[in-house]
């Protein structure tokens, strides 16, 4: 008898996070669409680690906040793998400013990375995700501490959590599941760009489990997510932060 494949899209995966998710899933046992803006080189070295560990990957270059690019991002998903059973909206940025500082540019970019993007994301998923199957956002665990210099970037975030728990409700019927997960530090080029030796030092002191987090331990969350064993979570955000807040 001939196991049913599943496929996963992460989108933003060509490195951190991304990158640790897409790995996870494909050694779950997903054929893996590895969405990236920019870094070529970075995802396709990812498919040729997927596949050197016997997984089924592709790279496929889509910005997410085009919704055109999407639509075909899914297409191209469909022709290459079959029906999509899992998306992760995983895509991303970040700019740290006061608000009396934020440039018009930075405000529109936020916007259309982290709640377009995953909007996008989400509306394409639920026309697309088969009966059963799983979309899942990144988030962040500073919404509720309203964090000077991170405004924008939290608004963001608290607009994906808003659509994560609506979608949640509309797609029930279908047994798919939307959740959210929201990481709190985690050592990737994200959170290095712009932050001093001083400042990790003092986000690790913050942390009662006494270290930044490692993308594997949002791989781990995200991996339980998109099986089985998570068929009763819906709706949910799920902090991981070391009990940071």
């Amino acid at each position: 008898m001939t196991a049913i494949r599943r496929t996963a899209i992460v989108t933003g995966a060509s490195k951190g996070i991304g990158a640790a998710i897409a790995i996870r899933l494909a050694a779950d046992g997903f054929q893996t669409i590895i969405n990236y803006a920019a870094s070529t080189a970075a995802a396709e070295n990812l498919v040729s680690v997927i596949e050197a560990a016997g997984g089924r990957a592709k790279a496929m270059r889509a910005d997410v906040a085009d919704a055109a690019a999407m639509t075909a991002l899914f297409d191209a998903a469909e022709d290459a793998f079959g029906p999509i059973d899992v998306v992760v909206n995983n895509a991303g940025i970040s700019a740290m400013s006061p608000l009396a500082t934020v440039t018009d540019e930075d405000y529109q970019r936020l916007l259309a990375v982290n709640l377009t993007g995953a909007f996008n994301g989400m509306r394409e998923g639920a026309r697309r995700v088969r009966d059963g199957g799983r979309i899942i956002n990144l988030s962040t665990s500073i919404i509720g501490a309203y964090l000077p210099a991170h405004g924008v970037y939290t608004a963001t975030k608290a607009a994906v959590e808003a659509l994560t728990h609506t979608l949640a409700k509309e797609l029930g019927t279908r047994q798919v599941t939307v959740n959210a997960v929201a990481p709190g530090p985690v050592l990737t080029e994200l959170l290095l760009a712009g932050r001093s030796e001083t400042i990790l030092q003092r986000l690790t002191q913050d942390i009662p489990l006494g270290r930044l987090g490692q993308p594997d331990d949002i791989a781990r969350i995200v991996s339980f997510l998109a099986g089985p064993d998570s068929a009763w979570v819906n709706g949910q955000v799920i902090k991981a932060n070391g009990g940071r807040n």
